[in-house]
């Protein structure tokens, strides 16, 4: 499984010009689930992105995480983060999950973070999704349950 996590003031999710989800304060998640994952991998990841300290605090950068602040996440499925551009000019998908699987550990994610008391809102799997975002720093990180490939 990987993330690709910004720090946010705030997110959202659109889908044909309605807005699905939006939080304030937190983590925007772009999350994909690669072949031969499981159930060790989400409870993983959950555990590292409910305690990732990436919230500044008493003068301090990277101090609080989302469990501290009881902040936001807003959790979008993208397999692409998935795609193994090594190679040519398209990116190879070889890496990511079938989409039955991949939706079943997604939704998996998302109830395991709210498991640590977060307010987690999601977009929509296998839909077109235009999502925004006012970064905060910017801070960006990648985070892998496992090497992928």
């Amino acid at each position: 499984m990987r993330a690709v996590v910004q720090r946010v003031k705030e997110a959202w999710v659109l889908i044909e010009g309605e807005e699905v989800a939006r939080i304030g304060p937190g983590l925007l998640i772009l999350a994909g689930v690669a072949a031969g994952d499981g159930p060790e991998d989400v409870a993983h990841m959950a555990q590292k992105l409910a305690h990732l300290r990436v919230f500044g605090a008493e003068g301090k950068l990277m101090h609080l995480s989302l469990v501290d602040l009881q902040a936001e996440a807003l959790l979008v499925s993208q397999f692409t983060i998935l795609g193994d551009c090594r190679k040519g000019r398209r990116p190879s998908f070889e890496h990511a999950a079938p989409p039955e699987m991949a939706e079943r550990l997604y939704e998996d994610l998302a109830a395991a973070l709210a498991g640590y008391g977060i307010k987690v809102a999601t977009g929509r799997f296998r839909q077109m999704m235009e999502v925004g975002l006012i970064n905060d720093g910017p801070v960006t990180l990648l985070l892998d349950s496992k090497k992928v490939f």
